[in-house]
């Protein structure tokens, strides 16, 4: 009986984490452009993947086989193509966390400088809001109080003294006394997304977004806000990339519900 209890202990009892083999899997500078390529939430074929990343299709193919061996990526068959994506949103949320302390290099082209500046200003994480306008709209939530700090912080003001990020927490915020009408009026229903017994995904993440070094709302209701927004025609995706654009009606529409100003 004992020699039993002891081997159960042995099979259940973990050691810390061992976060070496994962990030060898970003270290690899092909590796961390075919991750990058699929931090929006797509799922692409191998050519694309290898396009996107400026490889050869031989060496896309060798990288993807050690990013889906390593869980980050998953694959799927459909006809002659196999389309790969991030494994879920931990693998876009590591991404994302690890381009917040990278060094960002100049860019060399008005090419460049232009694919900067419009995933600076609205892009996705994976799926949900980032950049400037994904910022922009969480300072909104909690100006509006859908969002409360956690921390018992308030009177959040816009502008450089603004520091939604400091001190980093895994859930800064909360669901503030209004958050079912103001998410109601960006049609989000608060309510259904409450009621999800099972779900494995949590309610509110917040990310640290790496071109602003403040947060901007992920998680299921993160995913909920973009699905809303898009679904109204409030922001369009690009045909490629993650860059996404504020239509006028957008601008409009988050005005009025949150104060975001399309320069924001």
């Amino acid at each position: 009986m004992e020699t039993d209890r002891t081997d159960r202990t042995q099979r259940t009892v973990r050691a810390a984490a061992d976060i070496a083999p994962a990030a060898a899997l970003f270290a690899d500078p092909t590796r961390a452009r075919i991750v990058t390529a699929l931090v929006d939430g797509r799922a692409l074929p191998a050519s694309v993947i290898a396009s996107e990343a400026g490889v050869a299709a031989s060496t896309a193919s060798e990288h993807l086989a050690r990013l889906v061996a390593g869980g980050a990526l998953t694959v799927e068959r459909s006809g002659r193509h196999r389309y790969y994506r991030l494994a879920g949103p931990p693998i876009a949320a590591a991404v994302e966390a690890l381009a917040a302390i990278a060094p960002q290099p100049p860019v060399r082209s008005l090419r460049e400088s232009t694919r900067a500046n419009a995933l600076r200003r609205a892009r996705t994480c994976y799926d949900h809001l980032a950049g400037r306008l994904g910022v922009a709209v969480t300072a909104g939530l909690v100006e509006r109080r859908a969002l409360v700090r956690a921390d018992g912080r308030a009177g959040i003001e816009r502008g450089a003294a603004d520091r939604l990020a400091a001190p980093v927490r895994e859930h800064p915020y909360a669901l503030g006394p209004d958050a079912a009408a103001v998410f109601a009026e960006l049609g989000v229903d608060l309510p259904a997304l409450l009621d999800r017994p099972g779900s494995a995904r949590p309610l509110l993440r917040f990310c640290v977004d790496w071109s602003e070094q403040r947060h901007h709302l992920a998680g299921a209701l993160g995913a909920a806000v973009l699905a809303a927004v898009e679904s109204a025609g409030w922001v369009a995706r690009r045909s490629s990339g993650r860059a996404v654009d504020l239509t006028p009606a957008g601008a409009d529409a988050l005005a009025s519900a949150l104060g975001v100003q399309p320069a924001a």
